[in-house]
């Protein structure tokens, strides 16, 4: 696994979330949008949206906002609609890259995404070529931090709601679910009263690689902004064990 926290890392992902909220509601947005499409306006008969609210309300997008994006998408019949697409590829130093977006021009999103791996000195590559390197899970991260209680009790709460795993880490724990099983996992800790500082299904890596040329570093960090800018681009998932920042 990777050397470093998994807490830290949500911590500056919202932190650089925090610097482009817009950005990110954005993203939220069209996951409601599809979200209700698929299963309907009521979370409590949809347990995707539920999701989706729960991520939205981790990322303090207002309560207003997320009705105005669930009304808007139930009366949207002829709106726009989201195809989900995922692409694969190679950063520096054959660095695992998945990038998952939802698009309404797929030829738009794959030149933008391809333009980024060659700027970012990586490649594209066809569908299938790292994702067996990850495995798709539901994982909700408890920082020590929010969580007073006993870690025995925690651990007996998810597993009890059909997690699969448990991890204590030095300032977070980490819970494991099938991704069918995501739903009820996050909602059974939710109805515990825990604060949960990240609850999705990811791709976690099986294995991770390390860059030790600055000019590789300086690269993958470059195709990883360049994603992330995209406003297509829903989620980046890779291997690298990036180093700590001071």
């Amino acid at each position: 696994m990777s050397g470093h926290s998994k807490f830290a890392n949500i911590k500056h992902k919202k932190e650089k979330n925090d610097a482009a909220k817009g950005k990110i509601f954005t993203r939220i947005g069209r996951e409601i949008a599809v979200a209700v499409k698929e299963g309907g306006p009521d979370p409590n008969n949809n347990s995707k949206l539920k999701d989706v609210i729960a991520k939205a309300k981790a990322n303090n997008m207002p309560n207003d906002t997320i009705d105005r994006s669930i009304k808007k998408a139930a009366g949207d019949g002829d709106g726009v609609n989201y195809e989900q697409v995922t692409y694969e590829g190679y950063g520096p130093s054959g660095i695992a890259i998945i990038v998952d977006a939802l698009t309404d021009n797929k030829n738009r999103t794959a030149a933008n995404v391809r333009s980024a791996f060659t700027k970012g000195n990586g490649n594209m590559g066809t569908t299938g070529c790292v994702s067996f390197m990850f495995d798709k899970k539901g994982q909700i991260i408890v920082a020590k931090e929010d969580y007073s209680g006993d870690a025995d009790e925690l651990m007996m709460t998810a597993l009890d709601a059909g997690a699969d795993d448990f991890n204590e880490e030095e300032d977070s724990f980490e819970i494991l679910t099938d991704p069918d099983a995501f739903s009820e996992v996050r909602e059974a800790m939710e109805q515990a009263g825990i604060v949960m500082a990240s609850a999705e299904v990811t791709m976690i890596p099986q294995t991770w690689g390390e860059l030790t040329n600055e000019a590789d570093i300086k690269s993958m960090n470059k195709l990883l902004d360049l994603l992330e800018e995209d406003d297509d681009v829903q989620e980046v998932y890779h291997n690298w064990d990036m180093p700590e920042e001071d």
